[in-house]
């Protein structure tokens, strides 16, 4: 697809590698765009049974990339970040992720609409939009409660800061922690194991544990992306990114 996102098709796993290990596979509006048309693909390929997500270099993803995000700010639901979390949240196969290293914002939200997901024993998550003066997104305000209990969601969204595997497990966000040696082989045999399913009998058996909340998704995505963008516009999100480029020039 681009230099900055690989796919690759084996035994019906559809391998999206987010591929800027440079800088921890920090989205740009150009790898979203990528990883959307990827997902749309996979979805209407019949040799595709599975889609497998990974980061490339010792990183999932450190979320946006800053200085992108400022150029290419989201303005409304067809921005390149709100298409690929509704192409996410909308695939109709299954959806795995193997995360190492840092999971940072969209990194860690992205993972709530995944089927199974694997995580190394040393990765990093966190979900810190509140602290650069944003909010919750990737309908995770509607999805990590429903997972986590409120109690560990609210903490994990109002506070920011990074937690480790063991509490990713304990919020549902993941299914499992492994050595990172293992990580890869563990997420692979996962795909492949359901790769070998029956394809139809996989769509059907998804579609009705996400659906009923599929309407609730959709609604939970357009209301947290408007106060998104709100939000981005705001005095307190302006002094937050300025601290934040301040911080990363020293």
């Amino acid at each position: 697809m681009s230099d900055t996102l690989l796919t690759q098709l084996d035994a019906g796993v559809f391998s999206v590698t987010f591929n800027r290990p440079e800088k921890k596979n920090a989205f740009t509006h150009a790898m979203y765009e990528a990883a959307t048309a990827a997902l749309l693909e996979a979805d209407r390929r019949d040799d595709v049974r599975v889609v497998l997500l990974s980061g490339a270099g010792g990183a999932f993803t450190a979320g946006n990339d800053i200085g992108d995000f400022l150029e290419h700010p989201p303005t409304g639901e067809d921005s390149a970040v709100f298409r690929y979390l509704r192409a996410l949240a909308g695939l109709a196969k299954p959806v795995l992720a193997a995360v190492e290293g840092a999971a940072v914002g969209i990194g860690t939200t992205m993972l709530l609409h995944c089927d199974y997901v694997v995580a190394g024993e040393k990765a990093r998550f966190s979900m810190p939009f509140v602290n650069l003066g944003l909010c919750a997104e990737g309908a995770s305000s509607l999805l990590l409660p429903r997972a986590a209990g409120f109690a560990l969601a609210s903490e994990l969204l109002l506070f920011g800061d990074p937690f480790d595997a063991a509490t990713a497990l304990r919020a549902g966000i993941i299914n499992k922690a492994v050595p990172e040696a293992q990580l890869k082989d563990v997420a692979l045999e996962r795909a492949r194991a359901l790769a070998q399913r029956p394809a139809q009998a996989l769509k059907v058996t998804k579609a009705l544990i996400r659906g009923p909340l599929r309407e609730q998704v959709e609604t939970a995505l357009k209301r947290e992306g408007a106060e998104f963008v709100q939000r981005l516009a705001s005095d307190e999100a302006k002094e937050a990114f300025m601290s934040f480029m301040s911080r990363g020039r020293k």
